[in-house]
């Protein structure tokens, strides 16, 4: 028996859900994908809690709490893969846009009508962009008008320079304005400002370089130094406490009595681990949307962020305990 998951789900949120697939391009119908994000999630809140009761020993609520954890992050996962595939598609439409607007203008200057030149400009280079523009003539085949297929051709991205653009060519058609030149001008002004996207991301650099070291150097050597210094500091109080199993003296000031830190060398640890993956993902996504505009293509940076933080923490922590393993064997 099919399950309907549609219903599971209030009708908006469903309409948001196929709203980000259409515009993610990804080919699977609603149901599907909400069965996936459903069993998914359901699967990991089950799984995660069992193995680590089983197989780790952990404590019955810590496990359920890790369950919903991860049940959660995987909905996130999901749905910040399908903004980044929405993204992607942006940046990629609006890069090729101005060439597809020249080759456009050449085929109406040649005496083509414009729906005409706009299948024909829609090379095989332009990828998934020619095959909605293939499905564009289709519409029109069925009864849409020009202007019609070409405003729903602009729903598909999350573009605004895609938008404004057909906002422009519509109002042409409408005003009988002189489409060659507005579509060489419209390709003009969107070369243009791709041109001071690019000059302000390079006089940014320096900051991208500074949050990118912080991040990936910086924070990582002074969480493993200060995990390191615990490590030691606490081998010094055992020894003290061993010497002097009614703690020390206060001389006679009793508020200055000195005593162990209360904090543990693994609780710390954890700490630090916590930390350096949060600094290095949020350092992932600064640095997209300093050098490209957009902070979901950090999303691409953010693994080779938490893998280089990761390293660096941790043969740091080596080293430096190799350090003072050596002195104190000394």
């Amino acid at each position: 028996m099919k399950i309907e998951y549609e219903r599971l789900i209030s009708r908006s949120v469903a309409n948001l859900l196929l709203r980000e697939i259409e515009l993610a391009g990804v080919k699977v119908d609603i149901n599907k994908f909400l069965q996936i994000l459903i069993l998914g999630g359901l699967g990991l809140f089950i799984v995660i809690p069992f193995a680590l009761v089983l197989l780790a020993g952990f404590n019955t609520g810590i496990a359920a709490l890790a369950g919903i954890v991860s049940a959660a992050v995987f909905e996130v996962v999901v749905y910040a893969f399908l903004e980044f595939r929405i993204e992607q598609r942006r940046t990629f439409v609006e890069e090729i846009l101005p060439d597809y607007l020249q080759l456009t203008a050449a085929n109406v200057r040649s005496g083509i009508a414009l729906d005409k030149a706009m299948a024909l400009a829609a090379r095989p280079e332009f990828g998934f962009f020619s095959e909605d523009i293939k499905a564009m003539n289709k519409d029109l085949y069925g009864g849409m008008t020009l202007q019609q297929s070409m405003q729903s051709l602009g729903k598909r991205y999350r573009s605004l320079q895609l938008q404004h653009t057909i906002r422009m060519m519509v109002e042409g058609i409408q005003y009988g304005g002189g489409m060659t030149d507005l579509l060489n001008q419209i390709a003009k002004d969107i070369r243009s400002q791709h041109m001071v996207q690019r000059e302000i991301s390079g006089q940014l650099f320096m900051y991208t370089i500074f949050i990118a070291f912080a991040a990936l150097i910086g924070a990582p050597v002074l969480y493993a130094l200060t995990s390191q210094m615990i490590g030691v500091t606490d081998t010094v109080w055992a020894g003290i406490l061993k010497q002097n199993p009614g703690g020390l003296p206060t001389a006679g000031i009793s508020f200055l009595r000195p005593s162990p830190p209360k904090i543990t060398i693994a609780a710390y640890h954890n700490f630090a681990l916590a930390s350096v993956i949060l600094i290095c993902g949020f350092g992932a996504f600064i640095v997209s949307a300093i050098s490209t505009g957009s902070v979901l293509k950090g999303l691409r940076y953010l693994p080779a962020f938490l893998l280089v933080g990761l390293g660096v923490f941790f043969v740091v922590s080596a080293l430096i305990g190799g350090i003072f393993t050596s002195i104190s064997g000394a």
